[in-house]
């Protein structure tokens, strides 16, 4: 378990945060929240086959679109999905692999450790940010969830 300096200096290191899942309805969870952190000053880049842009960013159809150093990978897809986002982080060289409550699998934890990523799971990126004083936190009420 990871104490709550270790978490603290995440996301003091972090400056780019993929979004995978990232969503463009206002009031899903997967909106606010990476709105949420780049207003509080991190590089967000939406990850999803939908295309468009949003937050700033052209988003992008995966992780291996992305061409700059990503920090964090911040998972808003369903566990089904788990296994394939933490190969692909890997893949893209991510530092930390996040999961929003919901979105994690045993497996993909385990594969995205074995291969050196640090894991975290089971809270809330935003809410995690405010809690710790890093910022106000997101104001959302599903802000908890892992729907996009």
């Amino acid at each position: 378990m990871m104490s709550l300096e270790d978490v603290r200096r995440i996301y003091h290191e972090a400056k780019t945060i993929a979004v995978v899942g990232a969503s463009a309805k206002e009031d899903r969870a997967a909106h606010a929240i990476p709105a949420y952190l780049r207003s509080q000053g991190y590089r967000v880049i939406p990850v999803s086959p939908k295309g468009g842009e949003l937050f700033g960013e052209p988003v992008r159809s995966s992780l291996a679109d992305i061409d700059v150093p990503i920090d964090i990978v911040d998972v808003f897809r369903p566990p089904g999905e788990a296994l394939a986002v933490a190969r692909e982080a890997i893949a893209a060289g991510a530092r930390i692999l996040w999961f929003q409550p919901g979105t994690e699998t045993d497996e993909a934890i385990r594969v995205a450790t074995e291969a050196g990523l640090t894991v975290i799971s089971r809270r809330c990126i935003g809410v995690t940010h405010g809690a710790l004083g890093l910022g106000p936190g997101p104001h959302h009420r599903g802000s908890q969830s892992g729907r996009t």
